[in-house]
């Protein structure tokens, strides 16, 4: 009996010992205070000091994914976080629960901050107003909106109240213009102080944007030709004179409907602006030019004449014909042209009637392949004559051709020396070569440290999609011996040759000189006769 009873006290020892341990559990979560970028995700660990803890988990609107879990503690991914909200999170340890909470604080940065100046353009001594606004920033409440005239602040304003936290973030002041507010850059800063929440500063400005006081008179001028191609760039200009400030005008240029996009330039009190044109419609149209400052604006227009000239057309029958083919070769005018050109083809007779094609019959030859055919149309337009021109080359189709010119029949290498057997085909299509030497493929491409071996007779065969050509080339290498005696015996028989040459002219003036003292002798006698008979 005694026993027993000390066996029931011992047991509810033990479970007052356990339920007191179990009722000191804690319950913690990381991290202690959250500040997380609108639409990012956040990862939140429940854990607890509880032995062997029960039911757990957190309590969130937000979408939640378990993402890891141990005996003590639990770990969630919060995801597209986008408003401010309080997490719980809790844990059971022998029937009794235990929370702790979370706040989490939605962050956005003031990304894009606009700035609005209404007028843009004023008078003088009129107001005008400078207002700034974020779109998106949280919590407004940590936000500074700060108004700058170039460095100077000219008004700052803070959401710090609850009352103004629920208005937008914005800003709004009136200023009358002065002179001195002429091309005066005005802008927007603003700054997200999230340091009270454990975060860091982020700042953003506007871009800036600048007050024009303005003067404006007198007419803009334009230069264009008075003709245009249609599908042809041409360049217009539009100028405007005693215009301040000149920096500051603002071209618009059309031709017809079509709106120009004009390149700006200006020098003192004078601005123009320079446009490419492409006119697409063919008639008699009108340039136009508005110029504007502020709310001044002015128009010139001009009227011009759109033609439309394409080259003309040249046409080969067949543009790529066999050697020994009729070809026709057209020239005729493109069906957009008006009025009707005329026409002239090269090589062919200068009889074809206004607006009717020229034409020419040819049978091609070989010598033809790569041959150029031109055609010329004019045209007169508004009293001013035009040209163009279209050319087209021909191309004849032949069989190939080895030549002795591209590879001769006898060719010869010395020993020890790089060299390449020499042998280009003629042909159209090009054709492809190949050699063959003793049964094998001689490589063409790669150049050949000649020896005696090489001597022998080449077989080249030329062939394309028309047919083929073979011809043999004979190769002689000469041994370096070989050509040192060729050298020497050919310097022997110029040596013959020259001195042969020496004697018979030797022996050709000799008898000249002989008779000539012959000559001398005979007339000296017949003065000693005359002498004597005196």
């Amino acid at each position: 009996m005694e026993m027993l009873l000390f066996g029931v006290w011992a047991l509810l020892a033990l479970i007052s010992s356990s339920g007191a341990t179990e009722g000191l559990f804690e319950v913690s979560v990381w991290p202690d205070q959250a500040l997380v970028k609108f639409g990012q995700s956040l990862m939140v660990n429940c854990s607890t000091t509880c032995p062997d803890p029960g039911p757990s988990g957190i309590d969130t609107f937000l979408k939640k994914t378990q993402v890891g879990k141990g005996p003590q503690w639990k770990e969630f991914l919060l995801e597209d976080v986008t408003e401010n909200s309080i997490l719980q999170c809790f844990f059971s340890c022998s029937g009794i629960q235990k929370d702790t909470s979370l706040g989490i604080i939605v962050y956005q940065p003031p990304e894009q901050v606009i700035l609005e100046l209404l007028p843009v353009w004023v008078a003088l001594d009129e107001v005008f107003t400078v207002k700034c606004h974020v779109p998106r920033v949280a919590p407004l409440e940590n936000l500074t909106l700060t108004l700058l005239q170039g460095n100077q602040e000219l008004h700052r304003k803070n959401f710090m109240s609850v009352a103004v936290a629920s208005q937008r973030a914005e800003v709004t002041i009136s200023i009358k213009a002065q002179r001195e507010d002429h091309r005066c850059n005005f802008s927007c800063h603003a700054e997200l102080d999230l340091s009270s929440h454990g975060g860091g500063l982020f700042e953003s400005s506007s871009a800036s944007k600048v007050l024009q006081i303005f003067e404006f008179s007198q007419h803009p001028q334009i230069w264009v030709s008075p003709l245009l191609e249609v599908g042809t760039a041409e360049t217009v200009s539009c100028e405007m004179a005693r215009v301040f400030p000149a920096k500051e005008v603002v071209f618009q240029m059309f031709l017809g409907d079509q709106e120009l996009s004009p390149f700006l330039s200006w020098e003192g009190d004078t601005a123009w602006a320079n446009a490419t044109v492409r006119a697409m419609e063919t008639g008699d149209q009108e340039l136009s030019c508005l110029v504007s400052l502020g709310p001044m604006e002015q128009t010139t227009r001009e009227p011009v004449h759109v033609y439309s000239f394409p080259p003309p057309i040249l046409e080969i029958e067949e543009p790529y014909p066999l050697a020994g083919t009729d070809v026709n070769v057209t020239c005729a005018g493109h069906v957009l042209t008006s009025p009707t050109p005329t026409l002239r083809l090269q090589g062919a007779p200068d009889n074809s009637a206004p607006g009717e094609p020229a034409w020419l019959l040819l049978t091609t030859r070989e010598e033809d392949d790569g041959r150029n055919f031109s055609c010329e149309a004019s045209l007169e337009v508004q009293g001013q004559q035009l040209i163009k021109t279209t050319t087209v080359q021909l191309h004849v189709l032949y069989k190939p051709r080895l030549e002795e010119s591209g590879c001769p029949g006898n060719q010869t290498w010395m020993e020890g020396m790089e060299q390449l057997l020499a042998c280009v085909p003629e042909g159209n299509p090009t054709p492809s070569l190949v050699c063959t030497w003793k049964g094998m493929m001689f490589d063409l491409e790669v150049p050949q440290k000649a020896t005696l071996n090489h001597t022998g007779t080449y077989c080249c065969t030329a062939t394309n999609q028309l047919g083929s050509a073979s011809k043999d080339i004979a190769l002689v290498v000469q041994g370096l011996d070989e050509g040192i005696g060729s050298t020497i015996f050919i310097i022997i028989i110029v040596a013959l040759g020259a001195g042969v040459i020496t004697i018979a002219l030797y022996l050709n003036y000799r008898p000249c000189k002989t008779e000539r003292r012959k000559l001398l002798y005979r007339q000296r006698e017949k003065n000693k006769e005359k002498e004597s008979s005196l």
